[in-house]
Order: C-alpha cells, then sequence, then structure tokens
C-alpha cells in the first residue's frame, strides 16, 4: 500500500482551501494529527479562552473527517517527539504541515525537520510572510506600503476544494478530547461562551457568507458597538476555519469603503505575521524609541498599580465603555475591536501600566488570542511598535463612548447602568448620577491625561 502521508495540524483546522491537506491526499493515506504541545522551549502556553475554543473546534474537524471515512489523531507532548514517534509508528516518513510564524513553532518545525521530511505549505495568510519585500529587497516594516504591495501581488484565484481522503491500512491510537480537559472545570467560567460562538468550519462559513452578503455599511458599522456591526469571524480565522484566500475571495472585485476596509484589515493580519517573523520576540519586548519598563508604573512593586490593573482586568475602573468592554470579554471571550483600542489605551495611559500586562491578559482571555496580531495591536496602542502610534496621542474613553453610541452596549454589559439614558450613561460621574454600586473613576480623564504625559516627559528626559 502506498506510504501514509501525516498532516500535522495548528492553526489550520479545516478541509477547504488546505494546502497541507491537499499535498497529502494526492500522495496517498492520510494521518490527520493534532499535537497538545505546551512543552516545546519558548512555547506560549495557549490561554484558557481559547483552550475552550480548541475543545469545540477539534469536535467539530473530528466530524468533518468521519464524514470523508477519515478521523482526527490526538497526541500530547513536544511536537517533534510526538510526530517522530507517530511517523515510526504507522511507516510514514513525510509530515505536511502549514508553515507558521510564532517563535515556538519555528523552532518545532526546525526540530523535526532534523527528524523527517517536513513538507512546509503556505496558507495561514494571504501571502506568505516575507515573500514582499521593499525596493531594498528588504522585508517591509510599515502597514501602508506593505498593504499597497500586498494589493498589488494578489491574483484572481480559486480556494483549493476539499479535497478526498484515504485512509491508512491500520490507524494508530487516539487520545480522546475529553481527556484533554481544554473546558473549563468547576466554576465554569465559560458558560457565556456558547450563547455567542458555535466553532468549526461549517460555521465560520456561513458567518462569511452571510456577512459578505452586504458589506456596504461595514466601515461605519463596526465603529459601532451597540450594533452587530462587525464580522465576528476573527476565532475562525485565529483557528483556520476560514482562510483568509476564502475571505479575500468571497469580496474580490467588490467595490466601495466597506470591501475596501474589510480587505485592509486582512492585510493588517499578513503584515502582523511579518512582524513577528522579523522580531520573534514581538510579544515580549517593546521595539520603539528605547521604552523599556522605565516608564511604567510596576503591579509587582507598586500596590496601587496593581489595585488598578485588577480593577481594569474586572471591568470596574469607572469608565463606563471600558468596563463594559472588559465584561464583554470575560463573559463571551471576545470584545469589540473599537473598545478594544480604548480599553488598551486606558490601561497604558491613564493607568500608566505595561502593555504587556493587558496582552498576557488578552492572550489567556480572547478566543482569537493571536500572538502576532495580538502582539502587533498592543504595541501599536502603546506607541512601543515599529509602526505605531504615539504615546503622546491619548485616547478620551468617555467622548469615545458618545462619539460611537455606546449606550445600549453599555447597558447591556453593566446592569448598574442600565437605567441611566444618553448622555449621562458615558460618564455618570461628570452628571452626578453614578449609581452606588458603580465605582468611581480610577483616574479622572485630565489627571490620567498629565500623569501620562509627564511621565513620558520624564522618561524621555
Amino acid at each position: 500500500m502506498t506510504e501514509p502521508q501525516i498532516v500535522w495540524l495548528r492553526r489550520d483546522l479545516r478541509l477547504a482551501d488546505q494546502p497541507a491537506f491537499a499535498a497529502a491526499a494526492a500522495l496517498g493515506p492520510v494521518i490527520p494529527v493534532y499535537v497538545l504541545d505546551d512543552e516545546t522551549p519558548k512555547h506560549r502556553r495557549m490561554g484558557a479562552a481559547s483552550r475552550w475554543w480548541l475543545h469545540h473546534s477539534l469536535a467539530s474537524l473530528s466530524a468533518d473527517l468521519a464524514a470523508q471515512g477519515s478521523r482526527l489523531i490526538l497526541r500530547r507532548g513536544r511536537a517533534a517527539d510526538v510526530l517522530n514517534a507517530l511517523a515510526a509508528e504507522t511507516c510514514a516518513s513525510t509530515v505536511h504541515a502549514l508553515r507558521h510564524v510564532e517563535p515556538w513553532w519555528r523552532l518545532a518545525e526546525k526540530d523535526l525537520t532534523n527528524l523527517l521530511d517536513l513538507s512546509l505549505h503556505d496558507g495561514l495568510y494571504l501571502q506568505p510572510p516575507g515573500l514582499l519585500t521593499t525596493g531594498g529587497g528588504t522585508p517591509y516594516k510599515i502597514f501602508t506600503p506593505f498593504k499597497n504591495a500586498l494589493f498589488a501581488s494578489i491574483d484572481q484565484f480559486d480556494p483549493l476544494p476539499v479535497p478526498e481522503l484515504t485512509s491508512p491500512a491500520n490507524w494508530p491510537a487516539s487520545d480522546s478530547l475529553d481527556s484533554w480537559q481544554l473546558l473549563p472545570t468547576p466554576p465554569d467560567w465559560a458558560t457565556g461562551f456558547g450563547a455567542v460562538w458555535t466553532p468549526g468550519s461549517a460555521t465560520a462559513l456561513a458567518r462569511m457568507a452571510e456577512f459578505c452578503d452586504d458589506l456596504g455599511p461595514y466601515r461605519q458599522d463596526r465603529e459601532q458597538p451597540s450594533i452587530d456591526g462587525t464580522s465576528r469571524l476573527s476565532p475562525h480565522l485565529h483557528f483556520g476555519e476560514v482562510s483568509p484566500r476564502q475571505l479575500w475571495h468571497s469580496v474580490d472585485g467588490m467595490v466601495g469603503e466597506g470591501p475596501s476596509c474589510f480587505r485592509a484589515e486582512l492585510a493588517w493580519r499578513d503584515y502582523a505575521a511579518g512582524l513577528v517573523q522579523q522580531f520573534s520576540d514581538y510579544g515580549a519586548r517593546s521595539y520603539r524609541d528605547g521604552y523599556d519598563e522605565r516608564l511604567w508604573r510596576d503591579p509587582a512593586t507598586d500596590d496601587h498599580a496593581a489595585t488598578d490593573l485588577a480593577a481594569w482586568q474586572q471591568g470596574r475602573t469607572g469608565y463606563p465603555i471600558v468596563d463594559a468592554g472588559m465584561r464583554q470579554l470575560w463573559k463571551t471571550g471576545w470584545m469589540h475591536n473599537r473598545v478594544r483600542m480604548i480599553a488598551a489605551s486606558f490601561l497604558v495611559k491613564h493607568l500608566l501600566i505595561d502593555w504587556r500586562h493587558g496582552e498576557e491578559w488578552f492572550w489567556d482571555t480572547l478566543v482569537d488570542a493571536d500572538y502576532a496580531s495580538n502582539a502587533t495591536n498592543w504595541q501599536w496602542v502603546a506607541g512601543t511598535g515599529i509602526d505605531s502610534n504615539m504615546f503622546v496621542r491619548i485616547m478620551a474613553p468617555l467622548s469615545q463612548s458618545e462619539k460611537f453610541n455606546a449606550g445600549a452596549y453599555i447597558r447591556h454589559f453593566v446592569p448598574e447602568l442600565a437605567g441611566l439614558d444618553d448622555p449621562y450613561i458615558h460618564d455618570p460621574e461628570h452628571f452626578g448620577c453614578r449609581p452606588p454600586g458603580y465605582p468611581k473613576p480610577l483616574i479622572g480623564h485630565r489627571e490620567g491625561r498629565e500623569r501620562a504625559l509627564a511621565a513620558y516627559r520624564l522618561f524621555r528626559g
């Protein structure tokens, strides 16, 4: 019988437009395997919210494979060692996988290359990270020229269909998904997730079709947290239940601000991956103007900073738009894109707490926590990134709340304020109508802004 081909899955949990599956299926029987790896050096353990999504996504993919007469093999341990052992067990010599940019996966790919024939394919991004270069032949570091080059380089294409899979003569043993205990143990903090999300490729494709059916008002609607104006595709895209090429293809040829905005967001995702490929520690190190810990209040040594960080995490800052976002995050594993920027800016600038504390919290609580995008977004807000906003540009959360009509959003996620009408709900402290059960602001907007600017001036000498 033809030698079996192993397909190593990570953030690519789909069958359609999945080049690793397509290449393996063309060569022989396919053994799909997901390795739960918390052991590879430099590995950042997947956050709790992402593990919830992973459980349900793996269950969905397993069902999709079963419908093809195939199955999903689950193994746990250091990826290179597990795959090498599986290859020996099944008499396979080739492992197919999609190329990843996270530093731990690049290390695992290097280790596996020394053990087996590792066939890496591109399929996580619109273009392979590093493919596009400047006129000087160097990778792009600034977003706008990168976006322009990306748009100019993409030709028309048809995403790959679901391949026909054949099975090996004998299937290797598999862990049971439940034995991995990816879901919360009592108390179950994820009870609200299931009311909002249904992981899996079928849901991702249905959501893609519904969203792309009318992108006309997308550019404006995505800024309004009180309406359902965003794509809500980010966790599906992160786990590879839908490919960026499928999304691009679905809006190809559409004109107008909405489709243009959506394509730019896909480009930003590619841009973030390119930064992490160039700078593997982008999730842990500030990269602009020599920023370091001297600018920030340290929760490890400053009790007031620690109290403020906890209040931010719990949605108890006294700023309604910030609190609504942080409570939405805890309840659903996701936060509206505009509110993410407001909440992040508030932590870094109003509270003067290092962006890495926020990045770590988002990593643990977001179902769409992506190493490259998370790091790039936080560094953009903090002003520490290679291409980022300036630190001295400080968002005004109270006026942002009113500008983007967040009243209904706040009433939904901050029930203490549900009885307040606009404009009072955006700043109940100012209007003298703060309910007794709602906290006072941790710091006034003007005071926080001046403190941040003073700290920045002192930091810059």
